[in-house]
């Protein structure tokens, strides 16, 4: 069984100004870094993404190498080695989701609200998909919470509607995962994020359809 096979992370628009404001530097490099990973999650082919990320990650690092207070590099840092993860695949991953994690938590000490509170919907997501204790930092309690707190920020996101819909199915709370998938797909698109968007509202239209089906 691969256990990280489903890790697919995905972050939210830009949107407030952070603690830390990026320079224009930075700002480029970001929208790099979200643009080749729409390109490497949707686009690659499936044996060529582990060794895509990995390089994403070298990109990330040289990025907060600059800027190492900027919430949002961190936020994609942990965003890349969260998907590098599942395309790894199997225990072997675990490491990968712990650095992603570190990453993410400290984005969130930095600048909650950076990126619509996208750290939440990331970490949250990473807490329901990775294995729980004694293998990995599994927490079920903690991924609601996570997810609860990426709605109370960005309450229309694509990302926290889907990631908390595919949750809440995942519990077999069909009824809720239905109103939340559904909320995803009327999220207002994202300048800049054709692509990932794209690839989104078509996991959310397939996850969509298979909740329907258990509510027949």
């Amino acid at each position: 069984m691969n256990l990280f096979r489903t890790l697919i992370i995905v972050t939210l628009g830009l949107t407030a100004l952070p603690a830390f404001a990026l320079s224009d530097n930075g700002q480029a490099q970001l929208q790099q870094l979200q643009a080749r990973w729409a390109e490497i999650n949707y686009q690659t082919p499936e044996k060529q993404r582990e060794e895509a990320f990995a390089k994403l990650v070298t990109q990330a690092d040289a990025a907060l190498a600059n800027e190492p207070k900027a919430a949002e590099l961190l936020i994609w840092r942990g965003i890349i080695l969260s998907t590098q993860a599942g395309a790894k695949g199997g225990l072997g991953a675990l490491g990968l989701v712990k650095q992603a994690k570190a990453s993410l938590e400290q984005a969130m000490a930095i600048d909650p609200q950076a990126l619509a509170g996208s750290a939440y919907t990331s970490l949250g997501s990473l807490y329901y998909q990775v294995p729980g204790w004694p293998i990995g930092f599994g927490d079920d309690e903690q991924a609601e919470k996570m997810l609860t707190q990426a709605l109370a920020i960005n309450p229309d996101g694509l990302d926290p509607n889907y990631f908390y819909g595919d949750f809440l199915q995942r519990q077999k709370r069909y009824e809720q995962a239905r109103a939340a998938l559904e909320k995803a797909l009327a999220a207002k698109d994202r300048p800049g994020r054709e692509l990932a968007d794209k690839g989104r509202r078509a996991e959310a239209t397939a996850l969509l359809q298979q909740v329907e089906s258990k509510l027949q």
